[in-house]
């Protein structure tokens, strides 16, 4: 599916996103994350196997969620919700950090801490299924 342009006007202001996973007995998790866009799809970083990750290991399906700054014309706050699949790839995590760091921290910060830029870490692709919230992105 192809990501639109008013969302990738929104995910590259950095909004901080929400991360909902899976857990083994049904349940949500959820996480605040950096997202990014490579291609056609949303790209979060990871340096450890944290509880999300084993989550879409074990069921792919994710949602992201995040708020934007404008207003709609009933004056309701826009956000954004994507609905999607996520694989894992090792390797990487580190850089594809760095470049969101400079988003969501400042142009001349280096992320991660020097303890993890070794590591190779892993990325989380999510191919978006569907977009819906409040804003341009959802048509319906």
């Amino acid at each position: 599916m192809q990501i639109p342009q008013s969302v990738r006007d929104l995910i590259a202001t950095g909004p901080n996103a929400h991360l909902i996973t899976l857990n083994t007995d049904g349940s949500p998790q959820v996480t605040v994350v950096w997202v990014g866009i490579e291609n056609e799809e949303f790209v979060v970083g990871h340096m450890g196997v944290w509880q999300k990750v084993k989550n879409m290991r074990r069921d792919p399906r994710v949602v992201l969620s995040m708020l934007a700054p404008g207003k709609n014309p009933m004056a309701l706050q826009e956000y954004l919700v994507i609905h999607g699949k996520a694989r894992i790839t090792e390797g990487g995590a580190a850089a594809l950090l760095q470049r969101l760091a400079h988003i969501y921290i400042g142009p001349t910060v280096e992320f991660p801490p020097a303890a993890y830029r070794d590591k190779p870490g892993y990325i989380t692709r999510i191919a978006p299924e569907r977009f819906t919230g409040v804003g341009p992105w959802n048509q319906s």
